[in-house]
């Protein structure tokens, strides 16, 4: 038994969209500060600067919680990007290496400990921007 597809129409674009998509695929062309992050956000949500100023702050507090020691390890800001820490073991100390900087020579390399490395990782739709 066959079951028929109804036949939806997509909604209309309402203005909102079609305005975010528009400031969207106009460049910029200098790096902003802070402030003029914090400015054109404001503009563009109606949202005051103080509130737009304390949610960023907010968000770095979040991220940290969740990267730091004994936490979770990753953030994911969805369809941007992932935040992840991770931990790269030691490394034992070596010795009479061959120079690769000065054949036939040897040489002595120290032991590094372990760290801790934050990686963060582009999404899709983060890459899409970029093409």
């Amino acid at each position: 038994m066959a079951v028929k597809k109804s036949s939806k129409k997509a909604a209309p674009k309402t203005k909102a969209t079609s305005a975010a998509k528009s400031k969207a695929t106009s460049a910029v062309q200098k790096k902003f500060t802070k402030t003029e992050i914090l400015n054109e956000i404001s503009q563009n949500t109606s949202v005051s600067k103080k509130e737009v100023s304390a949610v960023l702050d907010e968000l770095a507090v979040l991220i940290e919680r969740h990267i730091k020691k004994r936490a979770v390890g990753e953030f994911t800001l969805p369809g941007l990007l992932k935040i992840k820490s991770v931990v790269r073991p030691a490394r034992p100390a070596r010795k009479n290496v061959p120079n690769p900087f000065r054949p036939g020579e040897l040489m002595d390399i120290p032991r590094k400990p372990a760290t801790t490395r934050v990686k963060v990782l582009p999404l899709k739709k983060l890459k899409e921007f970029a093409v």
